[in-house]
């Protein structure tokens, strides 16, 4: 058996058809066909049913398949620690986060990154929390900047700071030269835009008016960060977000809140018994040495 059974196994599972697993290996369908005999032959077992149009996994495959794709991902990881560099002099980096922590870390951390680290190729990606767990599972991403609550067993969490989610408003909001703490009473009385319910950050804020027994005056949902911004700019709204987003620049103004604000815990994730690159190791490294809070990290 080859690497090359298995990639072809993969491909067919991926599929459905032979003829699509085909065009997307650049070989023939009986090559293909072929390929897939010798491997149940070697194994013993039928791994595909192919009494039907589309083709699908038997029992045996299934579990076959899944076995498979740990076994590539695990080959692709020794790949890039065979051309890993220790001191830093080249490599790369596959870094992700969710929107809102992109909206105001993104900057500072990718300023200090290139400082200190100028020949690591940084790729970062935008992703929702799924999408984080998914592409470290499959090895297409090296660390991601999330929330401290994951869903699988296989992904670390090293804690790195909590944050406060406040209130604030844009210059055309009739609070934005406001210095007084607000009641629970009084953040009843405001309308808000918010982040849509599928956001964790949502969650969060939801529990606080939960706590505060507060109902919310919600006018305005967005399922973008930068959509959110816009919308507080320029309309006598408010909204909820980490406090860091309220800056000058962003011409938003935060308003203290009486009680307990809500907050929210900001992990670091990886793959766990997995190969971490240097590159990798030297990103946790500065985000755990600047990250006591995330103000320290934009100062």
């Amino acid at each position: 058996m080859l690497l090359r059974h298995l990639r072809y196994l993969l491909a067919v599972a991926d599929h459905g058809v032979f003829t699509r697993a085909a065009e997307a290996l650049h070989v023939s369908q009986p090559t293909l066909s072929q390929q897939i005999r010798q491997l149940e032959e070697t194994l013993g077992v039928s791994l595909f049913d192919r009494t039907s149009r589309t083709v699908k996994p038997t029992d045996a495959g299934e579990a076959y398949i899944e076995c498979a794709r740990r076994v590539l991902v695990e080959l692709e990881a020794g790949k890039r620690a065979l051309h890993d560099v220790k001191d830093l002099s080249r490599g790369a980096l596959r870094l992700a986060m969710t929107p809102t922590f992109m909206a105001y870390l993104v900057g500072p951390l990718v300023r200090d990154h290139v400082a200190r680290y100028p020949n690591i190729h940084l790729q970062i990606f935008e992703l929702s929390m799924s999408d984080i767990e998914a592409g470290l599972l499959d090895d297409s991403l090296d660390i991601a900047i999330a929330f401290d609550e994951v869903r699988n067993a296989d992904i670390e969490t090293i804690p790195a700071f909590t944050e406060t989610l406040g209130v604030m408003v844009g210059r055309n909001h009739p609070l934005y030269e406001s210095r007084v703490a607000l009641t629970a009473e009084a953040v009843a009385q405001l309308e808000f835009a918010l982040l849509a319910q599928d956001f964790v950050t949502r969650t969060r804020i939801d529990e606080y008016f939960a706590r505060e027994r507060i109902t919310p005056k919600v006018v305005i949902e967005v399922s973008s960060v930068s959509t959110l911004l816009e919308v507080i700019r320029h309309a006598a709204i408010a909204t909820i977000l980490p406090e860091a987003i309220a800056t000058q620049e962003r011409v938003l103004h935060r308003i203290p809140l009486q009680g307990e604000a809500p907050k929210r815990g900001a992990a670091l994730l990886r793959r766990k018994n997995n190969y971490h690159s240097a590159a990798s190791v030297a990103f946790m490294d500065l985000v755990l040495g600047t990250a006591e809070s995330p103000t320290s990290i934009i100062d």
